[in-house]
């Protein structure tokens, strides 16, 4: 009994000091007191096994001890098994900045650091510009007429957008910008999402425009000349990246750079001959300037005694000799200006390297930079826009298309994809705003970037695909009227630019994030490549301790044991609090997969991808728990939250298992699932009566709807149709049509109307000569299903309409 009893004080004692990090000294005082216990008490086998753990714990913990004999070792070790950092590699770990992700990457979140990114909203300026310029914008647009009539937006809709300064959000207003905060420009872009082709236009100027680039690295000289320019539209940049042989892996582009001397206008002028083939470049077909990345070389060492310059960024105008511009694309689904650019020996002099001569070499650098902030906000922005676009539409379709003699949404098989769609919808809307809301905090998220774009637009792809299911023949049948259709068609093009998903998801989410938010990893490489022995000492046994730390944590939390106090109401704290537990087993299992396949980590991508999975889903669940906490909530929004925390939580669980499943070594995928799940999996998928309840709320006029399309674009009032505003309208009035609906089809069941009644305008007029309806109502149901009818019908055209060459049509029925 009394051996039991001291085995259950160690295991109890070791837990919370584990769980405390409380270092060697507690740990070693902890084994000696029990072991000399047992020694005096009569457990003598015990007593010598804990004295003999407090002597190894003394050997390995104490600082003083182990830098002469087993730090060593170990770094040595270390130095052979460490995986090789590239200069490329490094750039893009060295970019951007760490916050909430390297707390969720530590197993222990300080959620007060969360917390601590106040928001401020937005100014009256940013707030009447979304009210009103954006809605003018919004108006001037449809899909049909877009992509199909013009394949460009309408000439009025350019002036317009130059005028307001929509390509200017991001230019200090010292420079003729709107110098729009980040939150600011995102909601701009989801507005104007109700067009892929309008947000695209909008945001690639706003991203990488290159007006970051200017901002960030422009020498004075040319911030002066081009940020004016660009702010009002008078210049229209694009930037070229991407080629044939260059496409996610950027930094293998093959264009080229030579420093070299040329006569121009009489005068030797120092400069660079440029060799490049660029494609899929945005805005390329009308650009006035243009953004080029290449390699410089300087053979004749015109610089200095270095050859090869690396990555090196400049600004070329377009009437450049030797340049070929304007040719297009045909992106799938939407005509959004995109095209190739083609140089042969194309002559500019130095200053047009952005940030000049001091900037050769760098642009690797500068394009990550930039890259992680423009990531954040422009892809993710509009597919939450988008989102919130197929929401209203979907939600007002569902309650007024009728099968059945019940709206489709009282179906269940319908509920189900229309939750799912606003439950993405709510995730997307806040994860772009509090991230961008760190923007304005000072931060540069590099890997919430590639969380972001990478899963918002994953969310958008089956968001879209619920929108369309739910629509039937409504949106696969194109036209003016179709308002889902088009931007359906498009959505490859927000999964493929700006990093593939498949990159993202399977290289750098993860792959950059355990290196850049790992709270030791970095500074081991660090010490490593400087050969220092302490700093290595420092953080190798920090990262020990933070492993035990973090297995501790996951163990105990995972049986219920120790929950952490979290600073959220009690709707969403038990999320919050199982959200510590996983990320305690995040970090441990990501210490896991890299102590015991080094270096091969880098190729065995599904692994990769899983633990990137965790990540992201517990980022997107912290950002929807803060977004709840300091939202005004609306009824219903509770149920929302609990579906969408649910489905990720659910999600990240999912990605463990299948960690677990594929880790090579076995026998350690078997003790990390006893660990971190000693009483198996907690999350299911959301209940079904979630699902009733928000399907529900958001095919009706209710507060939750409001909300949630709230940053679309509302107003009847545009150059063109607004669809959405005709469905807000008949489900306002909605209850009023419903009791008339159910008075009309009970008395035709009962044979009180005639049989051949079949429509509802019919039975309708039948009902009033019945007295069974009045005359008021009865023209309020001609009003009301007559725009039913107009929002269900479909386009129809001419036999020849789709047909580029009118003479290959086949006159099947000529007579």
């Amino acid at each position: 009994m009394l051996t039991l009893i001291l085995l259950i004080l160690t295991v109890v004692g070791l837990l919370v000091l584990m769980r405390r990090e409380a270092g060697a000294v507690p740990t070693l005082a902890l084994l000696g007191v029990l072991g000399l216990a047992g020694l005096l008490l009569g457990s003598h086998v015990l007593g010598v096994l804990l004295l003999l753990g407090a002597a190894a714990v003394a050997v390995a913990g104490l600082p003083a001890l182990r830098i002469h004999w087993l730090s060593p070792r170990l770094f040595a070790m270390f130095k052979r098994v460490s995986p090789k950092v590239s200069d490329t590699e490094r750039i893009a770990l060295e970019a951007g900045t760490v916050a909430w992700d390297g707390e969720l990457f530590s197993g222990r979140p300080q959620w007060d650091k969360l917390m601590s990114y106040h928001d401020d909203g937005l100014t009256e300026e940013e707030r009447s510009f979304l009210e009103h310029q954006c809605s003018v914008a919004a108006g001037m647009c449809n899909a049909w007429e877009i992509a199909k009539e013009r394949a460009d937006l309408p000439e009025e809709l350019w002036q317009y957008l130059k005028k307001e300064g929509f390509f200017g959000m991001i230019i200090p207003k010292e420079y003729g910008g709107l110098g729009f905060s980040a939150k600011a420009q995102s909601l701009v872009l989801q507005k104007l999402s109700i067009s892929e082709t309008l947000m695209v236009t909008v945001g690639v100027p706003n991203s990488l425009g290159p007006g970051e680039l200017l901002l960030k690295y422009g020498t004075q000289a040319q911030k002066d000349h081009f940020l004016p320019r660009l702010a009002d539209g008078r210049e229209i940049p694009c930037f070229g990246l991407t080629g044939p042989r260059a496409g996610s892996d950027a930094t293998s582009l093959p264009d080229t750079g030579i420093v070299c001397k040329q006569m121009v206008d009489g005068k030797e002028v120092l400069g660079l001959r440029l060799n490049f083939e660029k494609r899929w470049i945005t805005l390329a077909p009308i650009a006035t300037v243009v953004g080029l990345a290449f390699r410089l070389f300087d053979p004749d060492h015109l610089l200095g005694e270095e050859e090869d310059r690396g990555i090196t960024l400049a600004l070329v105008p377009r009437n450049t000799a030797g340049m070929e511009i304007g040719r297009r694309h045909h992106p799938i689904g939407s005509p959004f200006l995109n095209g190739p650019i083609k140089g042969k020996d194309v002559f500019v002099p130095l200053d047009t390297i952005i940030g000049g001569t001091e900037m050769i070499g760098q642009g690797w650098r500068m394009l990550v930079e930039c890259l992680s902030i423009g990531r954040c906000i422009t892809l993710p922005s509009g597919a939450s826009g988008t989102m919130r676009y197929a929401l209203g539409w979907t939600g007002g379709f569902g309650r007024i298309r009728r099968q059945f003699n019940v709206p489709v949404v009282e179906m269940e098989g319908v509920q189900e994809p229309l939750a799912r769609l606003a439950s993405l919808g709510y995730i997307a809307q806040a994860a772009v705003y509090q991230t961008a809301n760190t923007i304005d905090r000072g931060e540069k998220p590099s890997v919430p970037s590639a969380i972001l774009k990478s899963q918002l637009t994953e969310f958008q792809r089956l968001g879209l695909s619920d929108a369309m299911d739910i629509h039937g023949g409504k949106a696969v049948t194109l036209g003016p009227r179709n308002y889902l259709g088009i931007g359906y068609s498009a959505n490859p093009v927000s999964i493929t630019v700006e990093g593939a998903n498949i990159m993202t998801r399977n290289l750098m989410i993860f792959g950059q994030g355990a290196i850049r938010c790992h709270p030791f990893v970095l500074e081991e490489l660090a010490a490593s490549d400087s050969n220092d022995l302490k700093a290595f000492d420092r953080a190798f046994f920090g990262h020990g301790a933070l492993v035990f730390g973090n297995a501790a944590r996951a163990f105990t939390m995972g049986l219920g044991i120790g929950k952490p106090t979290v600073p959220f109401d009690e709707v969403a704290a038990p999320y919050a609090r199982d959200m510590a537990r996983l990320s305690a087993a995040f970090s441990l299992c990501a210490d896991a997969a890299m102590a015991s396949l080094g270096a091969a980590l880098k190729q065995r991508e599904m692994i990769s991808a899983r633990l990137g999975d965790v990540l992201s889903n517990l980022y997107l669940a912290s950002m929807v728990l803060k977004h709840w906490q300091e939202g005004d909530k609306v009824e219903g929004e509770a149920a929302l939250l609990h579906y969408s925390c649910t489905h990720l939580l659910q999600r990240a669980e999912q990605a463990f298992d299948e960690l677990f499943d594929n880790l090579p070594n076995r026998a350690l995928a078997g003790v990390l699932r006893a660990v971190t799940m000693p009483l198996g999996r907690r999350w299911k998928r959301p209940a079904d009566h979630l699902t009733r309840e928000i399907a529900q709320a958001v095919s009706r006029d209710t507060p939750l709807r409001t909300k949630l399309i709230a940053a679309a674009w509302l107003d009847d009032d545009g150059v063109k149709d607004n669809p959405l505003a005709h469905y807000n309208a008949l489900l306002a009035d909605y209850d009023r049509a419903e009791a008339l609906y159910r008075t009309v089809n009970k008395a035709y069941a009962k044979g009180e109307l005639p049989r051949q009644a079949l429509h509802p305008e019919a039975r309708l007029e039948a009902a009033r000569e019945k007295g069974l309806v009045s005359e008021e109502d009865a023209e309020f149901m001609r009003r009301f299903e007559a725009e039913v009818l107009e929002l269900l019908s479909v386009d129809d055209f001419e036999y020849d309409e789709f047909a580029t060459d009118k003479a290959n049509i086949l006159r099947h029925n000529a007579a």
